[in-house]
């Protein structure tokens, strides 16, 4: 005591030296207790050479049980709505069906499975659209539906009022972009006897059209492809009709002053050859007399047919039986 006593307090670098000592001493306290610890456990043996028994549970370890597929346990009276009730991709393990697609190779080779199958993701599935989910989808509907309208039983019946048919195509694909380039093509399709046009205007508006008309049928198609978009070419569609119908009945004032020989057409009520049928007919007789005889329309019909579509040999047959019947002549006495 004296001597500490005489020599003071310790210095610092002294007091350091103790503390990292403490420090030293604790921690191998503490890895001899860590040792001891493992000691105690079981010592894992390294074994290179596994049993066949140490295989087959290792194996089952790795792989986990996997139940059965959802359809081998559906009832044969589910409601498939509820099970399938959209749109969506191909799920094998939901659909009860011994499903098959896909190219071979071999020949009398089976179509691969339903399962692991990449063919029947890629393409879009209509599964959901059954007869019982769409009648019940069509009751659901009802509510927001309106009564037929009546007068348009037949499709004589809407044809007569509703002589416009508009033919447009929907594609569902696979392709970077949702807007098929097909899709914007419009047809539309009107009769030509529903515009109720006198000889002038159908005549005008024939050879405006050209091929587009078919005469037996009756029906003027006019088909639009240019723009982009479908409503655009419905649009255009609709004003090249307009425009042809009022340009047809349109009637140029250098029109009027046209003779027989600038006409497009053979029109026998203004012709010559009614004039000589109508002579001949009443011979000695004047114009405006009661016993006046008009010259029959099936003349009239066969010589407007040789002129217009010209001469082969049903018009010129038609022509021949048409004149000998205007003269009062036998067909057997004219040979």
């Amino acid at each position: 005591m004296a001597l500490f006593a005489r020599c003071g307090p310790l210095p610092m670098w002294n007091r350091t030296i103790q503390a990292v000592g403490y420090r030293l001493q604790s921690t191998r306290l503490q890895e001899d207790g860590t040792r001891a610890g493992i000691e105690e456990e079981e010592f894992r043996v390294l074994n290179l050479k596994q049993t066949k028994s140490q295989r087959l549970a290792r194996r089952k370890a790795a792989r986990p049980d996997v139940p059965p597929p959802r359809s081998q346990q559906m009832a044969t009276d589910q409601d498939w709505g509820a099970v399938w009730p959209g749109p969506r991709s191909f799920n094998p393990s939901a659909v009860p069906l011994p499903i098959r697609q896909g190219y071979v190779t071999k020949r009398n080779q089976m179509a691969p499975g339903k399962f692991a199958n990449a063919e029947l993701m890629k393409i879009p599935n209509f599964l959901h659209l059954t007869p019982p989910v769409i009648k019940r989808q069509c009751e659901a509907l009802k509510q927001f539906c309106t009564a037929w309208p009546k007068g348009l039983e037949t499709e004589d019946k809407m044809r007569a009022n509703f002589p416009l048919t508009c033919v447009t195509s929907d594609y569902c694909h696979a392709l970077p972009t949702i807007r098929n380039p097909l899709s914007r093509i419009v047809t539309v399709q009107l009769q030509l006897g529903s515009l109720q046009l006198d000889r002038h205007a159908k005549d005008k508006l024939l050879r405006l059209v050209g091929e587009r008309y078919n005469p037996e049928t009756d029906l003027l198609t006019i088909v639009t492809d240019r723009c982009p978009l479908k409503k655009q070419n419905y649009d255009y569609a609709i004003y090249l009709l307009t425009a042809l119908y009022h340009e047809s009945n349109t009637v140029e004032p250098w029109e009027a002053t046209k003779s027989e020989a600038d006409m497009e057409y053979f029109e026998f009520e203004t012709s010559r050859s009614k004039r000589n049928a109508e002579a001949t007919l009443n011979w000695n007789r004047k114009e405006g007399d009661s016993g006046w005889l008009q010259v029959p329309d099936a003349y009239a019909d066969a010589v407007s047919k040789l002129f217009n579509e010209g001469e082969n040999e049903y018009n010129l047959t038609k022509y021949k039986e048409q004149t000998l019947a205007l003269l009062g002549l036998s067909e057997e006495a004219s040979k």
